[in-house]
């Protein structure tokens, strides 16, 4: 456990003692030095009082003080930084291709909720914002920059592809917010971060917002934050009290059936699996079974997923499949089950799926289907996460399923003329495309289809020599 004065060693901190800012009881919005446009329009959109990371950092970030927030996905962080961002920018205008502040985030997803989040106090401060992120139209992401932007939410790949182009030019930059800087980290993208602190004001303001603050992250920290006030006023994902874990042990070849009667349960569900192959059929089989599914992974183009979390959101779809790409950042309300069809290998990846439910204080649950091989291995990394999940074994059908989870057979009734689903072999694996490529190698899995089909075109070769003698 770390201590309380600080940021110890464990897993998702800093590797060195950061000493805390106070803890900062909660106060209303009217007591900070916002610009009235912005209380007006909090007060309009029904905001009235800070979540603790909100109360927390807001008046350090007005005063212009570099930031380090530590706060679980989903507890405001977007606010607590956007919002004296945007209050600082106020009465400014920026030249083309010159924006005064950016917000760099990892995903194109999450660039655009950010967008969204703060573009209603944006407007109310006649603040232009752009985003720039890959899978979209760069021609009008130019334009955009050319016609002037004081606030930039970019993500580093794409950022990185217009400041090569001279499109946008960063020297300008007073204010650079990091968001899940740890993702960032992970998924490659810290020399492109590093470059673009290197183009910014050397002396303007950082703030860093991030689920887990690692060693990663602490070299960013070290570099780049001049005496940053520190917050973490969150427990880590793992520990919310509003989230219960639980384990479900399944018979391999009963994970077919026990991942389509958890999709067909009343109410949204967002399951995760490995690959994008997974997923496209994983989805097809739901669909074909009657659920409503929808599937999402870095293989659909930009405005298809844009589309696909619009009808998750709305309602249209009900289950969300996807890889790890929806694992951070994304925010639907009121979803308050999230499902392990494959389990995670890494405790980040673990809190970061388990982040999508229970947000904003709201209760939810998270599932890992587990097979008996695989149950030692998932203890571990859950007791690094810092979890103690409730372990149960389950079959399709039974009771204690639907009550962990809400689980009912599906209509079976395809959806938009998809095929009856097949049912499965006896094999370890439900169907194929479901779980991992570690998984698949197992029992009857990948290794054996290979070798079948390997076997029946030696077959066919020997047999074409056969003939050719004859």
């Amino acid at each position: 456990m770390n201590h309380p004065d600080r940021l110890g060693t464990s897993h998702g901190d800093l590797a060195r003692p950061v000493p805390l800012a106070p803890t900062v009881s909660p106060v209303a919005f009217a007591d900070m030095e916002l610009p009235a446009e912005v209380l007006r329009t909090l007060t309009e959109r029904g905001v009235r009082e800070p979540f603790p990371i909100q109360a927390a950092t807001l008046p350090n970030a007005l005063a212009g003080r570099d930031v380090l927030g530590r706060g679980r996905t989903g507890s405001g962080k977007t606010l607590a930084f956007g919002l004296p961002l945007l209050a600082r920018m106020a009465g400014r205008r920026a030249e083309p291709k010159q924006p005064l502040a950016l917000i760099l985030v990892p995903t194109r997803e999450l660039a655009q909720q950010v967008t969204d989040a703060l573009a209603p106090y944006a407007d109310a401060l006649r603040l232009r914002m752009a985003t720039v992120v890959g899978g979209m139209s760069i021609g009008r992401q130019v334009a955009a920059l050319r016609d002037g932007a004081e606030v930039v939410v970019a993500t580093p790949g794409r950022l990185h592809d217009l400041i090569e182009h001279r499109a946008c030019r960063l020297g300008r930059v007073q204010i650079t917010v990091l968001d899940e800087a740890d993702q960032m980290c992970d998924m490659g993208f810290l020399p492109q971060v590093t470059e673009v602190l290197d183009q910014v004001q050397h002396d303007g303001q950082r703030m860093l917002f991030s689920a887990t603050l690692d060693r990663d992250v602490d070299q960013l920290v070290r570099r780049y934050l001049h005496d940053p006030v520190v917050h973490s006023v969150d427990p880590s994902a793992g520990a919310v009290t509003t989230m219960d874990h639980h384990v479900l042990v399944v018979h391999g070849p009963d994970r077919y059936a026990v991942t389509t009667e958890i999709a067909a349960r009343d109410g949204r569900v967002l399951l995760f699996l490995d690959t994008k192959h997974a997923v496209d059929q994983l989805t097809r089989h739901l669909r074909a079974s009657g659920v409503h599914a929808a599937a999402l992974h870095s293989g659909k183009s930009q405005p298809q997923r844009t589309r696909t979390l619009a009808q998750f959101k709305n309602g249209q779809v009900t289950v969300l499949v996807a890889t790890n790409v929806a694992a951070r950042g994304l925010h639907v309300d009121d979803l308050d089950l999230v499902v392990n069809v494959d389990p995670p290998t890494d405790p980040k990846d673990y809190v970061h799926r388990a982040g999508r439910t229970a947000r904003a204080g709201e209760s939810g649950s998270v599932v890992t289907l587990v097979l008996s091989g695989q149950r030692r291995e998932m203890s571990r990394l859950m007791a690094e996460a810092g979890i103690e999940p409730t372990i149960t074994k389950v079959r399709s059908g039974e009771a204690e399923l639907s009550r962990i989870t809400g689980a009912k057979a599906p209509s079976g009734t395809p959806l938009d003329g998809e095929s009856v689903a097949p049912r499965p072999k006896n094999t370890n694996t439900p169907f194929r495309g479901l779980g991992s490529s570690k998984d698949a190698s197992r029992g009857t899995g990948g290794k054996s289809r290979k070798a079948s089909e390997a076997r029946k075109l030696a077959e066919a070769r020997k047999a074409a020599r056969v003939r050719r003698g004859n």
